[in-house]
C-alpha cells in the first residue's frame, strides 16, 4: 500500500503590512498580477466551451478555507462556481443560476455552507451600523443566520421555488466541515 501525502500551501506565511503591503514593499494586488504574468507565460488555451462539462452549478461560501474544486474533485471546466458571503441564495445567485441553466446548460445545483461561518456571528444590525457610518443604508440584506442546517434548507427552497430556473429537481445542500474537510448532506424537509 502506497500512501501519498500532499502538502497544502497557503499565502498565510507571506507577511502583509498596512493596506495590504507585502514585505517587499509591493501590494498584495501587485503580487497577484506578478503571479498572473508567470501563469500566462505558460498558459495554453484549453479550447473549452463556457458550458460546464458536468452540467452543474455550485453555490458556496466565499470563505478562504474552502478549496472548492479540490474538495469536490473538480477540474477546470467541470462546473459553474458562484460564491458569496455565507453561500446563501440571494437574488443575484438566482440571476447567476438562471443564466447558468438557460444560457449554458446546467441542470444540477449544489449548495454548500460550512461550519464556523462568519454570518453566524453577524445580525441584520450590521446594515444599521453601516448606515450610521456612511450615511446610506445598504440595499442588500446581510442574510445572517444562527442555524447553518436551516439556512441550507432555506437556500434549497429558494432555488426549488424560483420561477426563473428550468431545472429544480436536482438541488442538494451540504455543510462543509472546515476542520475535517467532509461534506454533510442536509435533508431538505
Amino acid at each position: 500500500m502506497t500512501i501519498t501525502v500532499i502538502g497544502m500551501t497557503t499565502s498565510a506565511s507571506v507577511p502583509a503590512g498596512p493596506q495590504g503591503a507585502t514585505a517587499d514593499g509591493g501590494t498584495v494586488t501587485d503580487r497577484l498580477v506578478e503571479a498572473n504574468e508567470r501563469y500566462a507565460a505558460a498558459f495554453t488555451d484549453p479550447g473549452m466551451d463556457a458550458r460546464p462539462v458536468l452540467h452543474v452549478a455550485v453555490v458556496a461560501c466565499m470563505d478562504a478555507r474552502i478549496d472548492l474544486h479540490a474538495s469536490l474533485g473538480l477540474a477546470l471546466g467541470d462546473c459553474h462556481t458562484i460564491r458569496n458571503a455565507g453561500g446563501v441564495v440571494t437574488d443575484d445567485v438566482i440571476r447567476s443560476l438562471t443564466i447558468s441553466q438557460r444560457a449554458l446548460g446546467t441542470r444540477s445545483v449544489v449548495l454548500i455552507h460550512h461550519t464556523g461561518c462568519g454570518l453566524e456571528s453577524l445580525t441584520e444590525e450590521f446594515r444599521h451600523d453601516l448606515e450610521m457610518e456612511v450615511g446610506q443604508r445598504p440595499s442588500w440584506a446581510v442574510e445572517a443566520f444562527r442555524d447553518v442546517d436551516q439556512d441550507v434548507r432555506q437556500s434549497m427552497q429558494r432555488v426549488r421555488t424560483s420561477p426563473f430556473l428550468l431545472h429544480t429537481d436536482d438541488v442538494r445542500g451540504f455543510v462543509f466541515d472546515v476542520k475535517t474537510g467532509l461534506l454533510r448532506e442536509i435533508d431538505p424537509a
